[in-house]
Order: C-alpha cells, then structure tokens, then sequence
C-alpha cells in the first residue's frame, strides 16, 4: 500500500509558476515506483500530465503542457515534484500525482497502482 499527499496548489495570476509535490509513504520504497501527475478540471476527462520513471532517469510528457511543465523526483524525499511555469486560466485543475509499482510505461493511457487526493490550482486572468 502507498499513501499519496499532494500539496502547493492555489491561486494564482495568469503567467505566474508554481511547484506541486507529492509526498509518498508505504511499506515499499519509494524508489520502485514510477511516478505520474494528472489533472482534471470540471467538467472535463482526466488529461495526462507527465511521468517519471524509477530514479527520474526517464520522462514523458503529454500534449502542449511539456514547454511548461517538468516532472522531476527525490527519492530520498519520496517526493516527486511538477514545476508549472506560465500558468494560464485553462490550467485550472485538480492536479493528482498517481504511482505505478515496478514499471514504467511511457505513455498517457499506463495505468497507476495508487493515486492522491488531489491540490486544487485556479489560475485567474
């Protein structure tokens, strides 16, 4: 079992950053986990953010937010992190970090074993 607590949200003006993180706890070590973030804004699907695998060796990214966004990861935080710069209205989300146990498939629909509960971030114009 893993518990996902993701934490830096809020609001914010039009071209400002912000850094999510995730802080991970469980039985297993963070460092067999590949780690993904997400985000889902009303009334729309969840849209794939970014990936990373293992030991932050490898990332991919999904869609247009890859110029803006970048996925890294301390694993002797058993953190992962998402910088967002240029943050604009339709980035308005709940953003979700999600884990994936001993794989690392690089690509938008790879399933995850855990996810979070979620950090709001509202950008206003």
């Amino acid at each position: 079992q893993m518990h996902l607590v993701e934490s830096g949200g809020g609001l914010v003006q039009t071209g400002d950053s912000l850094r999510l993180s995730c802080a991970a706890s469980g039985r297993r070590a963070f460092a067999i986990y590949s780690m993904a973030w997400f985000r889902q804004a009303p009334g729309k699907e969840r849209e794939f953010i970014a990936s990373i695998n293992h030991d932050g060796g490898s990332t991919y990214y999904g869609g247009s937010m890859r110029n803006r966004f970048t996925i890294s990861r301390d694993n002797a935080k058993s953190t992962v992190y998402l910088q967002m710069n240029d943050l604009k209205p339709e980035d308005t989300a709940v953003y979700y970090c999600a884990a994936a146990a001993e794989r690392f498939i690089p690509s938008a629909n790879a399933e995850y074993d855990y996810w979070g509960q979620g950090t709001q971030v509202t950008v206003s114009s």
